[in-house]
C-alpha cells in the first residue's frame, strides 16, 4: 500500500487557484522567466543573420524553454510537489521532447480542423469545439504517459476526461481564462511603455500564464493521481495540512521488502525469505547498500549457504568500503569469520581498508590478526610499506611492545628505505633508537 494511501483526498483545484498563480512568482521560476523574457533582446549578438532572423531563432528558443519547465511544472505537480525547490532533485530526459510531440499534436489536430472547415463549415466548427474541449485532456494523456500515439488516441483521452468527471468542464473553462490572461495583461501594461522594452514584457506575460496554467494541470493531475497511476513524491500532501512522508519511493520499496523477509523469517520459512532478498539485491542497482545488507543478513541465519554467504560478502565488502564505511564492512567481515574462522579477503586494499576501521575501534589484537602475513600473501603489492607500518604502529602505541616493532623498522630500511612508511616508523621507536 502507497503511504500516501491514508491521506484525505486533495481539496479540489478551485480551492486552491491562488497557488497556481503564485508559483510563477516563486524565487526560481520568477528569475528563470526573467531570464528568458530579457534573452530576447540580445538577437544583436546574432551578427551573421538579419535581425528578424535573429529574433526569431531567439523567440523559437525562448518558446521550447519555457515549454520544457511548464511541463516539468506539470509532471512534478502530477506527482505533488509544488515548490519549486524540490525541482532540482527530480529529472527525467522525457520532459525534453514532450514540447515537441505537443507541437506534433497541434499540428496534426490544426490540419484536421482545417479540412474539414474545407469540407464543411458546419463539421469545421465542430472539430474546433472538439479539439479545445479535449485539447487539456490530450496533454494530461501526454505528461502521464510520454507517448504521443496515446495523447492522440481519442479512447485515452476520454479516459482522462471521465478520471477527472464533471470537474474537467469547470477546468476548460479556467484555462480559457488563463488563455487570454496574457492578452488582457498586455492590452493593460503596452500602452504605458515603448521601445525594445515591449518584446520582454511580452514574452513575460505569456510565459508567466503558461506556467500557471501547467500548474494547474499538475494539480488536477495529482488529485487524481491513483487512476492516473501515479507515484507521489515524499511529502507530497504537504500543503494540505496532511501528514508528510519523506521519504524516498527507494526507501518505500526497501521497507516493503524489510517487512516481507521480516514476516517470513517470524513464520521459519528462510528459504523464502532469502529468495525474496536475493531476488530484491539482484535487480536493485549494485550500490543499493539496504538491497545488500538485507541479502547478506538472511544468508547469515542459513549454515548450509556458507559458500554463497562469502561470495557475496567479499562484494558487500567492496561496495561498503567504496561508499566510505569501512566500519560496516569491518562487521560483515567479522560475521563471515565467525561462521568460518577460514574466511579472508583476496584484496590487499580491502583488507587494509579494514585494519585501520579495526585499529580506530581499538582493538589491536584484531588489527594485527588482519594484517598478519600480509607481505606473504600480496607479495610485492604496493600496499605492503602501510601494512608494516600499522603493524609498528600498533605494536608501539597498542600494546608497548617497541621490541617487537623493530625488526619491523629494520625490513622497511631494507626493502623500503625512502618511503614515508619508514621515517613514520623511525618516528614511532625514536625512544627506542636513542
Amino acid at each position: 500500500m502507497h503511504p500516501q494511501e491514508s491521506l484525505p483526498p486533495p481539496p479540489p483545484f478551485w480551492h486552491r487557484l491562488n497557488t497556481f498563480f503564485a508559483f510563477p512568482l516563486q524565487m526560481r521560476p520568477l528569475a528563470y522567466a526573467l531570464a528568458l523574457s530579457f534573452s530576447s533582446l540580445l538577437y544583436d549578438l546574432v551578427f551573421f543573420l538579419p535581425d528578424f532572423g535573429a529574433l526569431v531563432i531567439i523567440e523559437v528558443g525562448i518558446v521550447l524553454a519555457a515549454s520544457r519547465y511548464g511541463f516539468k511544472i506539470v509532471a512534478l505537480g502530477a506527482r505533488g510537489i509544488r515548490q519549486s525547490a524540490d525541482f532540482a532533485r527530480e529529472s527525467n530526459d522525457e520532459w525534453t521532447y514532450l514540447p515537441w510531440k505537443l507541437f506534433a499534436m497541434s499540428l496534426v489536430q490544426g490540419v484536421a480542423v482545417a479540412w474539414l472547415t474545407w469540407y464543411d463549415a458546419g463539421l469545421g466548427m465542430l472539430a474546433v469545439f472538439v479539439a479545445t474541449f479535449t485539447f487539456p485532456a490530450a496533454v494530461l494523456v501526454l505528461v502521464q504517459s510520454g507517448s504521443f500515439f496515446q495523447a492522440m488516441n481519442p479512447s485515452h483521452v476520454m479516459d482522462a476526461v471521465r478520471t477527472v468527471g464533471w470537474p474537467y468542464v469547470l477546468l476548460c473553462f479556467f484555462l480559457f481564462l488563463l488563455s487570454t490572461g496574457a492578452q488582457i495583461a498586455l492590452e493593460m501594461v503596452l500602452p504605458q511603455v515603448d521601445g525594445r522594452i515591449i518584446l520582454p514584457i511580452v514574452n513575460f506575460a505569456f510565459i508567466y500564464f503558461g506556467w500557471v496554467t501547467a500548474s494547474l494541470l499538475g494539480y488536477v493531475m495529482y488529485q487524481h493521481h491513483e487512476a492516473f497511476d501515479i507515484d507521489l513524491a515524499p511529502g507530497a500532501g504537504s500543503d494540505d495540512g496532511a501528514p508528510v512522508d519523506r521519504r524516498t519511493p527507494e526507501q518505500i520499496a526497501s521497507q516493503r521488502v524489510d517487512a516481507e523477509v521480516g514476516q517470513l523469517i517470524s513464520e521459519g520459512d528462510l528459504m523464502a525469505a532469502l529468495s525474496v532478498a536475493y531476488e530484491a539485491q539482484r535487480t536493485a542497482a549494485v550500490d543499493n547498500l539496504a538491497a545488500q545488507r538485507r541479502y547478506h543478513r538472511v544468508l547469515l541465519l542459513i549454515p548450509d549457504k556458507r559458500a554463497a554467504l562469502q561470495e557475496h560478502a567479499r562484494r558487500f565488502i567492496a561496495l561498503l568500503v567504496q561508499r566510505d564505511l569501512p566500519a560496516d564492512a569491518l562487521k560483515v567481515y567479522q560475521a563471515c569469520r565467525e561462521q568460518d574462522k577460514d574466511f579472508a579477503l583476496d584484496d590487499a586494499n580491502l583488507v587494509m581498508a579494514l585494519a585501520r576501521a579495526q585499529w580506530r575501534g581499538g582493538d589491536a589484537h584484531a588489527t594485527l590478526a588482519l594484517i598478519n602475513g600480509f607481505d606473504r600473501r600480496f607479495r610485492g603489492h604496493a600496499a605492503t610499506p602501510q601494512a608494516y607500518e600499522l603493524a609498528a604502529r600498533v605494536l608501539v602505541q597498542g600494546l608497548g611492545r617497541e621490541d617487537m616493532a623493530q625488526p619491523i623498522l629494520r625490513t622497511l630500511e631494507a626493502r623500503y628505505p625512502d618511503s614515508e612508511q619508514t621515517q613514520e616508523v623511525r618516528w614511532l621507536l625514536r625512544p627506542a633508537a636513542a
